[in-house]
């Protein structure tokens, strides 16, 4: 009966965002992708192959992805910024000051 049926728990945080956006009325920058879990209290979880999932955004042409602070052992690349959040309201700052 219609919707998105997703496996992965990583795309909790762009659908978030998605809501975010369109409450606020105002578009999430491009090139920003999301990829974390997100708790019912609004924690940011990590999610696994992270550095597999940074290397691919990059590879796709996004410029910033927004991940936990509680991923371990993310790699630095000067190809994509990586903004660590450990809750929503940190990536609403990010997003819409």
């Amino acid at each position: 009966a219609g919707g998105v049926r997703v496996e992965d728990p990583a795309i909790d945080l762009a659908v978030i965002a998605a809501v975010l956006s369109s409450n606020e009325d105002i578009p999430i920058p491009t090139g920003t992708v999301f990829c974390a879990e997100v708790g019912l209290s609004g924690e940011i979880r990590p999610v696994t192959r992270v550095d597999q999932r940074i290397s691919e955004a990059a590879k796709l042409g996004f410029k910033r992805i927004f991940l936990s602070k509680f991923n371990k052992g993310i790699q630095p690349t000067s190809e994509i910024e990586v903004v660590e959040c450990a809750k929503v309201d940190e990536v609403f700052r990010h997003l819409f000051g």
